[in-house]
């Protein structure tokens, strides 16, 4: 049986419409990092439901990556 990867730490993200470019811009490094980590411990088994979370925890980094991107469009 794969292992079940503690989802606890990623409860709150912060609030993005009270950044300015920077704060954003390491907001996107920090989420960048997280995927990374989150690369690491990809499950083995496709069938676990340790994988079914990641995934899921990995979509939902992904979409805060292309929103932080989006929003630093929109500041240019």
């Amino acid at each position: 049986m794969g292992e079940i990867i503690d989802m606890n730490c990623y409860k709150e993200e912060p609030d993005m419409d009270a950044m300015d470019r920077r704060a954003l811009e390491e907001y996107l490094c920090q989420l960048r990092r997280r995927l990374a980590g989150l690369d690491e411990q990809e499950p083995e088994d496709i069938m676990d439901e340790a994988y079914e979370q990641w995934g899921e925890r990995h979509e939902e980094l992904e979409d805060l990556v292309d929103e932080v991107l989006e929003r630093l469009d929109d500041m240019a």
